[in-house]
């Protein structure tokens, strides 16, 4: 019983940080926002976590969304290496699929700009092809 309730406590622990790192995407300061990227996407890469994020798929693409916008190279770049995370974690059905769609006009934007970081195209570049791959329904 009493690992049953630490394990609780644990999972209940990340999904706290995780709330505190989505939160803090919207933070004014990059740094702080990259850190919070970083962040997300060494928890995403290392645990499954696929209920918590179907709950809160829609504040985290907005989240990154922001980040795309308003980052400049490395957060652009951080931003896509998680949204592409957040395909796979959440699947292909649709949910993953509205991940995707809603996205996607931004990252081919990002891609086609030719002022954009070379390592911001490359991560968006991933991103649409893994996201499109999983996620996406129409086949063109």
């Amino acid at each position: 019983g009493s690992e049953a309730a630490n394990e609780q406590g644990q999972e209940e622990e990340i999904e706290d940080r995780l709330k505190e790192h989505m939160d803090n995407l919207l933070d004014k300061s990059a740094k702080a926002r990259q850190a919070a990227l970083q962040s997300l996407r060494l928890a995403l890469s290392s645990k499954t976590l696929s209920e918590f994020l179907l709950e809160r798929r829609l504040t985290l693409t907005d989240s990154l969304e922001k980040c795309l916008k308003k980052g400049k190279g490395e957060e652009q770049a951080l931003a896509s290496t998680v949204l592409t995370l957040l395909c796979l974690q959440v699947g292909s059905g649709p949910e993953g699929e509205e991940v995707f769609c809603s996205l996607k006009p931004l990252l081919v934007s990002i891609l086609t700009d030719s002022t954009a970081s070379p390592s911001a195209r490359q991560s968006c570049a991933t991103a649409l092809g893994m996201c499109c791959y999983i996620a996406a329904a129409d086949l063109e």
